[in-house]
């Protein structure tokens, strides 16, 4: 599994002030979505939560997204106090310049 995650960040990925995503096609129609989270940011608590927003995040916009993508979000430092809305709304932009949105 490490070795996938290892090759996505070598392929193109969009950033901005919340978070990084880099996506790459598997072969598969489905979507796997992998959130990386520095031990930087905080305790464990802290970088929990964040994840399980992220998570959240790519599941109510689930359909939106086109199949077949392996995509990683990385989560930076800004991104832990943002709100709910501001994290959606960056998340999506990144995805779209990343042209994985459906059209």
């Amino acid at each position: 599994l490490n070795h996938i995650f290892q090759r996505l960040y070598r392929s193109s990925g969009q950033a901005n002030g919340y978070l990084v995503l880099y996506a790459r096609r598997n072969r598969t129609d489905t979507n796997r979505v992998g959130i990386t989270v520095s031990k930087k940011l905080g305790h464990a608590v802290v970088r929990n939560r964040i994840r399980r927003r992220v998570r959240e995040i790519y599941r109510l916009n689930e359909e939106k997204f086109q199949p077949g993508w392996d995509i990683v979000v990385v989560v930076r430092t800004k991104a832990i106090h943002a709100s709910f809305a501001k994290l959606t709304s960056a998340y999506l932009q990144l995805a779209e310049k990343l042209g994985i949105l459906q059209p």
